[in-house]
């Protein structure tokens, strides 16, 4: 009786299938030559539960739970990490005991190979267990860069010689570790790697900096920036380079001055754009990749709520009324990569019934809403703001989303069109609901129309969140208090946290964001007082006085109930 007829006898056995449903997997199995989990899976016969039970009771092995162990680094230093990923098989770490996990326990020359490789490391094999081939898949994923992908990539640099990497493959229209493995010019491969590591990762951007000593490569998690290899070595940068820009088709002759690009690839079979810039620098060219993941955040947008990216219950409650007056201006402001258009994003969500018309006009698209007609900027084609913008009005819209006010002609234009019966979303670059006014004052905008078209201003920041798998009770450190212009007997008794990092967090103690924000109201003394041009100062007074939260004290409310850390809060709030 071979493997598959004893597991399909014990599916049976235990109740989980019957015998029609096994007779046609195992058929499956004898006709295309496929695993019985592959068949029970497509036929949706049994879950991956209920498959890896009767799998370990056949070989009398524990399954294996993955959840709350690591990577082995002893292991890792031992078993080349192409092996793992064609063979579902890994080591991990729960405490101090070490466990085997295989998808595959019949594939008895794969774990002898294993562990003999271990034995002659010198690294204990530990307790054999089995999981299924998607959760060993899905851990080395999140453990891509303990296990070796990236700096296999690397270390084939130590050993080569410059006309070796000079070779420039086609660009891969598909992302996998397949391709990775079989990319022929090391430069591809690394280049490849690193795409696949930072996507796998969640990074927004992948930064090479090229340094006196080489190439450094870096992303941005959740908006803070970490090096995720070592210095490339700075013969071979230039050739990096090059295949970005060979990627981006753009001119790798050029090397003087900025260019930029994009190029798209398939990643786990989802379509995902890479945003390219090259800049030229004293020590060579650096660039930025920006990663969009245009699938997972349009789905992510069709539930996109005010509540999703961590308002307050009092803000939200004071956004919607303001997103769903019939006209007037709802103006975002906060620094580069702030959440401004995210926040714009889900206003539009909530107030998007089909029965108005909505039109965008952006620099870029980044995601795309449906049922909502969505413009791009095209300075090239004389399609800027104010031209798009006059355009729109033309288009009998009812709400209208500009995506930032880079001068007067497009503040003039939409401060007319709040003014004539429009509702207006739009972003601003500035520090806080105050230094709006500055802005606009300083384009010479009258007054009187600014506030007069004004529903709300809203100032907002990102803040890191504490990673929940590893997060711990901290005690509260005094000396940073007093720093923070913080009183110790307020704080004596709050909870204060840490991430002590986990795979779940990539060793950062910290994973997702949440917005903070405040809210400038426009009553009518708040509006006298802007027309009248007083002083900020007054204003930030009379403001408060009405009610007005700051950022950081929002911030300081998320201290509070424990999701971030007064670090974090320092790091993206001034201290007042």
């Amino acid at each position: 009786m071979t493997e598959a007829e004893k597991i399909a006898q014990l599916l049976v056995g235990k109740g989980y299938a019957d015998d029609t449903g096994i007779e046609a997997a195992l058929k499956l199995v004898t006709g295309e030559g496929i695993g019985l989990g592959d068949a029970c899976k497509r036929l949706l016969l049994v879950s991956d539960a209920q498959y890896l039970e009767a799998l370990s009771e056949l070989y009398g092995l524990d399954v294996a739970t993955l959840d709350g162990t690591r990577i082995d680094d002893e292991f890792m230093g031992v078993i080349p990490h192409e092996l793992l990923r064609r063979n579902m098989i890994v080591q991990v770490v729960r405490g101090d005991q070490r466990f085997l996990v295989t998808s595959k326990p019949s594939d008895l020359f794969t774990t002898d190979m294993i562990e003999r490789l271990l034995e002659q490391g010198g690294v204990e094999v530990g307790s054999l267990t089995v999981a299924s081939s998607r959760d060993i898949e899905s851990f080395l994923n999140r453990n891509a860069s303990d296990t070796g992908l990236l700096k296999d990539a690397a270390d084939v640099f130590n050993v080569l010689e410059l006309g070796e990497v000079s070779e420039l493959a086609r660009v891969d229209e598909t992302l996998s570790i397949d391709s990775i493995s079989e990319g022929a010019s090391p430069v591809v491969k690394l280049v490849d790697s690193i795409l696949y590591d930072a996507v796998s990762k969640r990074a927004s951007d992948i930064h090479l900096e090229t340094t006196s000593k080489g190439l450094v490569a870096k992303y941005r998690i959740d908006g803070v920036l970490y090096q995720v290899m070592d210095t490339i070595d700075k013969r071979y940068q230039a050739s990096i380079i090059s295949r970005i820009k060979v990627m981006s088709e753009l001119d790798i002759s050029e090397r003087r001055i900025p260019q930029d690009g994009r190029f798209k690839v398939r990643f786990k079979d989802k379509a995902i754009d890479f945003r390219v810039s090259i800049m030229p620098g004293i020590n060579g060219e650096d660039a930025v990749i920006r990663i969009l993941d245009k699938e997972y955040i349009s789905a992510e947008f069709k539930e996109l709520r005010l509540e999703s990216l961590g308002f307050s219950e009092k803000n939200i409650v004071h956004l919607r009324r303001m997103i769903k007056e019939p006209y007037g201006m709802v103006l975002v402001t906060g620094p580069t990569g702030s959440g401004k258009t995210t926040t714009l994003y889900a206003a539009l969500s909530e107030i998007h019934t089909g029965r108005d018309k909505i039109i965008t006009i952006e620099d870029p698209v980044e995601y795309e809403l449906q049922g909502v007609v969505q413009i791009q900027v095209n300075e090239k084609k004389n399609l800027t703001f104010a031209t798009g913008l006059r355009s729109i009005l033309r288009h009998d819209p009812d709400k209208i989303m500009v995506g930032e006010i880079r001068d007067a002609e497009t503040a003039q234009i939409a401060i007319q069109a709040a003014l004539t019966g429009h509702l207006v979303f739009t972003t601003v670059h500035a520090n806080s609901v105050f230094d709006v006014i500055g802005r606009f004052a300083h384009m010479d905008i009258d007054p009187y129309n600014f506030v007069s078209s004004l529903n709300c201003v809203i100032a907002q920041r990102l803040i890191r969140l504490i990673c929940n798998k590893c997060r711990e009770v901290v005690e509260a450190d005094p000396q940073l208090l007093l720093e923070s212009r913080l009183h110790y007997s307020e704080y004596k008794d709050v909870k204060f946290y840490l991430g002590t990092g986990c795979e779940h967090c990539h060793g950062t103690g910290y994973r997702g964001r949440k917005a903070v924000v405040e809210i400038l109201d426009l009553n009518d003394e708040i509006r006298d007082m802007i027309a009248s041009r007083q002083s900020i100062t007054l204003l930030r007074k009379k403001a408060v006085g009405n009610g007005m939260i700051s950022v950081r004290q929002s911030a300081l409310e998320s201290l509070k109930l424990g999701e971030t850390t007064l670090e974090e809060i320092n790091r993206v709030t001034f201290v007042e």
